[in-house]
Order: C-alpha cells, then structure tokens, then sequence
C-alpha cells in the first residue's frame, strides 16, 4: 500500500541555506524567479520534492527568510506536515528564526526538526555553542527535543542522516483524512499553451479528480477540473497532502489570485466577519488594543482586519482571548483553520490563533453568553455546537448543508449527531425535502404563540368559525419559515389542539355559540334564502325583511356559510345550499345529454334573469364543474 504523500516546510533567517538543503538533496533550484536568483534569496515560496528511503513522497515548501517576505512564509506553513527549522551555523539564532519558530507554533504544525546549516565554515567549539543556543530558543515549543542535523551542502555532511531523520519523522506523522471536502488554498496561477488555466497549492482535505466540479472561493466562480499533477505527474486523482496543480476549465487566469481556494461546490461560506481564539505573542511589541488594524493571514490569504477584542480593551503580550475579525476582503474558511495576525507597520508577527465560527453575528461587547457560546465552539461537545448553531438561526432554522458549512466535521459525524439530537426529541426536522431542522424548544415556544393567538382571536370573534393561516401567519414573529409553520400546525392538530379545514384554523375547542335572538334571527335569515331560491333576496332585501341592522345580517351569514347552508357565490350574492345542490344536478344531467350549454340556455334551465346567471356559470367554473369552451360552457372531465 502506498504512503500517504507528506509536505516538508523549510523556516528561517534570509541567507541561511534553506534553498540550497533543497537543492543538495532533491537537485530541484526553488528559487524559480530571474530575480530571487540575481539576489540570491527566496522572494517567492519554491517548491520541490523527493522520496524517502521508505518510499513515501515529500512534497517540499521553501519560504522566504527576509522579513519583508514573511506573509509568503505564512501561506507555504499551509498544509506544512512537518518543518525543517534552518539555522545557518555561522551565524546562529537570528530575528527571522524566532519569528518563523513562533509562525509554526501558532499555525500547530506538530512535528520537525532543526537543521544547522554551513557547518564547514566553523569550529566545534563554535558548532556546540550554536547548539546549546538552539536547544534554549526551542524549548517549550513544539520542536523542544527535536533532533538537530549537521549539514554542508558543499561537502555533503549530514545528507544521509537528515534523509534518515526525516523519514522516522515522516513515519510518525497521520495521514489527512481524504474523505469529507476538497480543500486546497491556491498559492499560485498561471496557464500553459493548449491547456488554459493552471493553479498550485496543497491539498489540505479531501481528494479531487479528473473530470470534478469544484467552486473558487471566496468570488464562487464555477469550474471543472481538465487535468491534474502532482509534482511533474500526470494523475487522475489527488488526495489531502499533495502539492498539486490543477487545470481548471471554465476560469480565467486574470479571475484568480493566491489566497482564494479551490474546493468541493458548496463546501465554504465567503464571509468578511469571523469569531476567532486569539494568543498574543510573548513577543509582541506592545498590547493588542480594541479595533486595531491588522494584517490577518491565513491559508495562503492576506487581508486587513480589524480586531474587536470581545471581552476587553486590551490583551498584553502573552495574554489571550476571543476576537470578531471586520475583514476588508472576504475569505473562506471552515472552523478550526487557523490564522495569523501581524502589524501593518513595521510588519511584526503579533499573534494567532483559531477560527471559531465563519458566519457570526454581531456581538455586544462583555457579553458572558457571548464568551460561553464561544468556549463551546473551541472545546464543546459536538452536540452542544450543533445546538448552538440552531439557537444562532432560531425560527427560521437550518439545513443539514448549511450546518455542514458551519462546522468542522465530516458529513457522517454530523448526520449522526443530527439524528441523535433528534432521537432524543431536542431538535425537530420540519423539512424533509431539503433537511431543516430546528430546536425543539424554538418550535414549541411558536406553538404556544399559535394557541394563544388563536384563543384571542376566538374571544374577539366568537360567531367566526376560525381564521385563514395567512392571517395566523402575519400574526407570528417575522423569519418563521414556511414550511415550519406548515409543520406546526401539522403537529398542533395531530395532538388535537387546533383543527385546520381547508384554508382555515380554529382551536379544536372552539365552536359557534349564538345567543337566543341570534339563534332566531339565523333560522329566520336562512328562510328567506331558502324561500327565494335561486333568486335570492339582495341584503339589503334581507335588512327589510327581518327589521334588523345590516351589520347583524353580515354577522350571521359567515355562521351559514361555515354549516354549509348557505353558498357564497359572490361578495354579497348568497344562495341556499339546497337550491345549490339541485341545479348542479340539473346542469350535469343538461350537459351529459346536449354536451353543452350558452349563457342563454343556461338562463332558461334556471328561469333567473342574467343578474344570477352569470356569477352562477361563473361559480361552477371555479368549482371544477364545468369548463369554458367560447361562449358555451361543456362538463368539465375528471
């Protein structure tokens, strides 16, 4: 089985070997530009690579050591397995060394070593002091105990035992998960004759093939993928950890730039706002105050942010704390990626840390629920960060892609999380179709708002049978989902509380109670409609006829209408349910036999004037009994 492909990262001052180790071992120059060669210095990230005596393939990132270039070195830590921390035996531990150590350490790579470079110009005596030098700097970080390798590339010491090294180091290293999202921030775009676009960088997740989608983050630019390499070789498919380059089909070279990421469709969230864990520097020039400038660097990105420090004015150096990051440029990213933050002028390293939530809110400032939430995103249990997240979007809930954009983990750990919130009845999934979910405590709170409002309305309304859910809807707080409130009322009239007929909501206790006069004034109401057939009184008729207000009659009529009695036809046009029932069978009996009928037959069949006929056609038009054909009307087919 072949080893999982690694990335070696060369780190420290300018001038102290790292391009000529590479060089000696791999016979690959990284210094790629005519200009990093007439000065004789890395300005650009080098790439090369070789195999190991185990067979396993390194990919090799060489950074810039000039101070100036440092915000390069930050994007070749990306996806760094393992770090060769070069320190050139002339001159010992320099400025650039310390602030590369600290890029490392606030970045997490795990493992490396030291290489002491240009051995041949100096003495023993001088070698083990430089040595003892080394062992004090390294102490306390994450290359405390690290093997330290003697090396020349002019006579070639220390070739065979750095090769050595690295491949017990390489053994200890595990290997990057390539199931869940394709992730690899570019470093890198150009094109080649025939072929198009081409663009570098390191696989950090995921695998990617020949012939995938993918998305370009953070601008979404949609692309597919011609062709692909890893280190000079064509292959047709590429998994987490490779230095790799991708043809892209469907993108222009002038639409790319370093920093954006090549990813699986629908993977990341372009934001410009972040919640961060921030560690300040021991080293750190001075303290990080409130809304200060930065540079903020992560991936292979650079942007200016400012820094709103959640629960204080300040962090001195060596202190941390939470931080919501105002980007000028938005960036995509996934929680737990981290970042490092540097001075705009002079350009210092200040510090680093975790990103925490990619799409926050707004925060008020010395908030301890704010600290809480974020204390839960660093270290909580899973369940309490999806949680989280679902109280975050309140009524209008979230999807399963969407929380898959928000958090951290591979699609099956979230699916088992999700369905065991749901086995124990904390969160209710209200859509089906598309996966939303929402806390159970959320949508039991609307329920009660339902019930309550339906209760006052009933007590307002007392002769109304119930009200439309539009209404009921445009009563409830705003960013109720549709389908949320569809499924509320779903479960609200299978537990028996309300009762939902056609377009209308009632509480199943609600009935229609009328007084003794009402009940009295509706059976003499319905007479007179009864009486009149299909020539029925008009209201104001009906206000004669029984010597009561119209208000009263208008009261009543939707009583009538709701027992099924009475038939609304029109606005202010009622027939009785009878008369109703009788000419639907003349009609259809008239249209089985004659196939059709016109407004003028249809007149004679009910012996009305055309003041009834045609609201009456018109009626069983909407009602799916007959269909217009022309001027006629023929029996509309089941």
């Amino acid at each position: 089985m072949a080893l999982a492909p690694i990335i070696l990262g060369t780190a420290g001052h300018i001038d102290h070997g790292k391009s000529s180790l590479i060089k000696a071992l791999t016979g690959i120059d990284p210094d790629r530009l005519k200009e990093e060669k007439l000065r004789g210095i890395t300005i650009e990230l080098g790439f090369a690579y070789l195999t190991l005596p185990t067979g396993q393939l390194l990919g090799i990132v060489d950074v810039p050591g000039h101070e100036r270039f440092v915000r390069h070195m930050v994007a070749g830590a990306t996806g760094m397995d393992l770090v060769a921390l070069v320190i050139a035996a002339d001159e010992g531990v320099m400025p650039q060394t310390r602030e590369h150590l600290e890029i490392c350490q606030l970045l997490q790579v795990k493992k490396g070593l030291v290489v002491l470079t240009k051995v041949d110009l100096v003495e023993e005596d001088w070698l083990e002091l430089v040595e003892e030098e080394i062992r004090e700097v390294i102490q306390g970080t994450f290359l405390e105990g690290a093997p330290i390798v003697r090396f020349s590339a002019v006579t070639g010491e220390g070739k065979e035992e750095f090769l050595a090294t690295l491949a017990e180091l390489a053994a200890q290293v595990p290997p990057k998960p390539a199931a869940g999202i394709f992730r690899l921030p570019i470093d890198r775009v150009f094109t080649i004759r025939g072929f198009g676009t081409v663009v570098t960088g390191t696989a950090i997740s995921g695998s990617l093939k020949v012939g995938d989608a993918v998305t370009i983050y953070p601008p979404e630019f949609k692309a597919r993928v011609r062709t692909l390499q890893v280190h000079g070789k064509s292959v047709e498919e590429v998994l987490a950890g490779s230095r790799s380059a991708i043809n892209l089909q469907g993108v222009e070279k002038e639409d790319l730039e370093r920093g954006m990421v090549v990813a699986t469709p629908g993977s990341l969230i372009p934001t410009r706002r972040l919640d961060a864990y921030l560690e300040v520097l021991d080293s750190a020039p001075r303290p990080l105050k409130h809304r200060h400038l930065v540079r903020f660097h992560t991936g292979t990105s650079e942007t200016v942010a400012a820094a709103l420090l959640l629960h204080t004015d300040e962090l001195v150096p060596g202190e941390t704390g939470f931080v919501q990051f105002l980007l000028r440029e938005p960036v995509a990213l996934k929680p737990g990626d981290r970042y490092v933050i540097r001075n705009l002028s002079p350009a210092i390293t200040w510090g680093g840390g975790q990103v925490l939530h990619v799409q926050p809110p707004r925060h008020k400032r010395f908030q301890e629920k704010v600290r809480r939430d974020l204390e839960t995103l660093m270290t909580g249990e899973a369940a309490s960060q999806a949680r989280l997240y679902l109280e975050e979007a309140g009524l209008a809930g979230r999807s399963r892609v969407e929380l898959a954009t928000l958090l951290p983990w591979e699609a099956d750990t979230l699916q088992t999380v999700l369905s065991d919130l749901e086995a124990r009845g904390e969160i209710l999934k209200f859509d089906r179709e598309n996966e939303r979910y929402v806390l159970t405590g959320v949508a039991r709170d609307l329920e009660e708002r339902i019930s309550q409002y339906l209760g006052s309305y009933h007590q307002k309304n007392p002769l109304k049978p119930g009200l439309s859910k539009e209404e009921l809807r445009t009563q409830l707080p705003r960013g109720v989902e549709a389908r949320l409130f569809n499924f509320l009322l779903a479960r609200l009239a299978q537990q028996g509380r309300i009762v939902a007929e056609r377009d209308q909501v009632r509480l199943a206790s609600h009935k229609v109670r009328l007084a003794a006069d009402q009940e009295k004034l509706l059976q003499g109401l319905e007479a007179l409609y009864q009486q009149g057939g299909l020539r029925p009184p008009t209201l104001k008729e009906v206000e004669v006829a029984l010597k009561v207000p119209l208000p009263r009659i208008q009261e009543l009529l939707p009583v009538l209408v709701n027992e099924g009695r009475l038939i609304k036809v029109k606005e202010e046009l009622y027939f009785h349910a009878e008369a109703m029932t009788r000419l639907k069978a003349e009609l259809v009996d008239y249209l089985k036999q004659n196939g059709e009928i016109t407004v003028i037959e249809f007149k004679k069949l009910t012996d009305t004037s055309r003041k009834f006929t045609i609201p009456l056609l018109e009626y069983f038009d909407a009602n799916r009994v007959t269909v217009r054909v022309g001027e006629a009307r023929r029996l509309r087919e089941a």
